[in-house]
């Protein structure tokens, strides 16, 4: 009996390259493509760049927008070169400033004078328009103030001599202002009423601060409309080592702080309780009106004169 004989080693099967077609050994059709390219990543990263760019004007338009402090006015609660996170989402559902807030607002007019313009190349004025249009720059044109909120529309806010801030007569307890300033600073003010829709704004920084008392020759009587403040702020950001919340002092949640809406409400509440009781008053006379015309004589209701019968005294007899 013959035994068959193997004449060389299994060869190993040739695999072919990645992207390349290979052939059924039965003689099949071509297969399917064996693994794919990975697309470049300098392909993929310009769009990666469009997509970080429009969530950052989006965050920025809607939700908070990174502010950089300029001045020294805000000390101690801020520091100059310190970022700011501004709350622009609560406004859009008709939020509005309140006492004890520190906001960012819009030049109302003349506050900061004439600005010098700095000039720049066009790539590094391009650079810094993208850059501040998506929130991450201060915009050049963006003429911007950040105080503190002392008094709201129909507030009235007055300073004497040294202090305290008064707010419809109640002293304020501002532990927040900087060490060795007075509360009024070197400039009194008041009393002042504030219109409806404005606010009163101060810095922490009473001895360096141009707010709202060294306005009061300009319209508003150094007021700010309400339509001029961008957000209220709510983090510093950065430096890392500094980053703190930004809440409202308890001085302005004491008692008595709103006396005036305090004085309106029980007065409108005592009106609404009254009109009922008149309403059922006059319905109650009305009826007995209606009843006592139901019950009078016919000598009555014809017109005719009432006989007034007088009875004559009887005599002793």
């Amino acid at each position: 009996m013959a035994v068959g004989a193997r004449t060389g080693q299994d060869e190993p099967e040739e695999r072919p390259e990645d992207g390349e077609r290979y052939r059924d050994p039965d003689g099949g059709e071509e297969g399917a493509v064996k693994g794919k390219k990975q697309r470049s990543f300098w392909k993929e990263l310009p769009i990666l760049i469009g997509i970080a760019l429009l969530l950052a004007l989006l965050i920025k338009t809607f939700l908070l927008q990174a502010f950089s402090i300029p001045s020294d006015s805000m000390q101690n609660t801020l520091q100059r070169g310190d970022r700011v996170l501004v709350d622009k989402l609560t406004p859009w559902f008709g939020s509005e400033p309140e006492r004890g807030e520190v906001v960012v607002f819009h030049d109302p007019g003349r506050w900061l004078g004439e600005m010098p313009e700095t000039e720049s190349g066009p790539v590094a004025s391009a650079v810094r328009n993208v850059l501040s249009a998506v929130g991450l720059m201060p915009s050049a044109e963006d003429k911007d103030l950040i105080k503190r909120v002392i008094g709201v529309g129909g507030d009235t806010v007055e300073c004497k001599k040294t202090g305290p801030v008064e707010v419809n007569g109640k002293a304020l307890d501002e532990t927040y202002l900087h060490p060795g300033d007075t509360p009024c600073g070197d400039k009194e003010f008041g009393p002042i009423k504030i219109p409806e829709d404005r606010i009163w704004v101060m810095g922490d920084h009473r001895q360096n601060s141009l707010d709202s008392r060294y306005h009061q020759d300009l319209p508003g009587n150094g007021t700010v409309p309400v339509d001029e403040v961008v957000g209220r702020a709510v983090v510093v950001a950065w430096p890392l080592d500094r980053w703190s919340t930004l809440p409202v002092p308890d001085t302005f949640d004491q008692r008595g702080l709103n006396a005036v809406a305090a004085g309106a409400a029980p007065a409108a509440l005592g009106f609404a309780g009254a009109v009922p009781l008149v309403l059922w008053r006059r319905r109650r006379l009305l009826a007995r009106d209606a009843g006592g015309a139901a019950g009078t004589s016919p000598a009555a209701v014809s017109g005719a004169a009432p006989v007034t019968v007088t009875e004559k005294p009887e005599r002793d007899g």
